[in-house]
């Protein structure tokens, strides 16, 4: 049987925690060849390379993100059993851990992932961003419980995880106040060659939007195209343009980002779906989100 050696795992854990190898000496107050020497014998018992160099900073690989997760339970199990053995005895909250798209609005993942903490029951809630493609490959893995998307697990997966539509809502467009003003009125024929904020192109919100500006006629000016929804609707309130966002946290968008309505568009919606790896959730708090998602967003 082949051993972990937690010594050399605890100093990966500090120096991926703390972010570099000198404040992880500082910690620990050890050498620094003691812990470089101790995370190369983990990586070679592991066979895998857990930091890689960009520049001057460590980062974590692949793999050693995997190893870093893994460590965090580790030592918070470890925090926990010497609160117990001292009497200080905590409920262990229920680990979730989501991965959300980045071609997700950040404010809908909120809101389908707040009942979780809000629930009776404490839940360490975990989360992840990336490309839709690599969350996928993840909770096929099982590093995930569940993975937050605005589509369907595609064909490459499809066999292995399980899509749970959520609901979907309209779409509305926004703007900073002094462009809304411009381009609200003679909604939606003034939106020709209006200068638009998009969603990167064969993404599925920028689908939508493409065919009803085709239905439409219109052809909006696009002056930028973003991966991530939240960088999106920073440059729309700094007023470079005009973005589309599901009328389900109008409230909250308007609220955060201080934006005004430009006009709604009515047949153009956004779906959201829960992805796991199993065809009827088991994990408790994603069965909650799941069911109090379905109540909040419309089908």
């Amino acid at each position: 049987m082949d051993w972990l050696n937690y010594h050399h795992l605890l100093y990966f854990w500090m120096v991926a925690r703390t972010g570099s190898i000198s404040r992880a000496c500082q910690e620990l107050r050890l050498a620094q060849p003691t812990i470089s020497s101790q995370i190369r014998a983990l990586e070679e018992s592991l066979g895998e390379k857990l930091f890689s160099r960009a520049g001057r900073r460590l980062v974590l690989t692949e793999a050693g993100q995997m190893v870093y997760r893994y460590a965090d339970e580790i030592f918070s199990l470890g925090r926990e059993l010497t609160d117990v053995l001292k009497g200080r005895p905590r409920g262990r909250p229920a680990r979730l851990v989501a991965g959300i798209s980045d071609l997700m609005p950040k404010l809908v993942a909120y809101r389908i992932l707040q009942p979780a903490l809000a629930g009776p029951t404490p839940v360490h809630l975990v989360c992840y961003e990336d490309q839709p493609e690599r969350l996928l490959l993840n909770l096929a893995a099982h590093e995930l419980d569940v993975v937050l998307t605005d589509a369907p697990a595609h064909s490459a997966v499809r066999g292995r995880l399980f899509s749970h539509l959520l609901g979907s809502s309209s779409l509305a467009l926004f703007a900073a106040p002094a462009l809304a003003v411009r381009y609200r009125k003679d909604f939606p024929e003034r939106l020709d060659g209006a200068p638009f904020l998009m969603p990167l192109e064969n993404s599925p919100s920028r689908r939508t939007l493409d065919q009803w500006f085709d239905a439409r006629g219109i052809r909006p000016l696009v002056v930028g195209e973003f991966q991530d929804r939240a960088l999106l609707n920073v440059f729309g309130q700094a007023g470079v343009g005009i973005f589309a966002s599901p009328t389900a946290v109008e409230d909250e968008l308007r609220k955060y980002y201080r934006v005004a309505l430009v006009g709604r568009l009515d047949t153009a919606r956004e779906e959201f779906y829960a992805i796991s790896a199993e065809r009827k959730i088991k994990h408790p708090a994603v069965a909650a989100i799941s069911e109090l998602a379905r109540h909040t967003f419309k089908k």
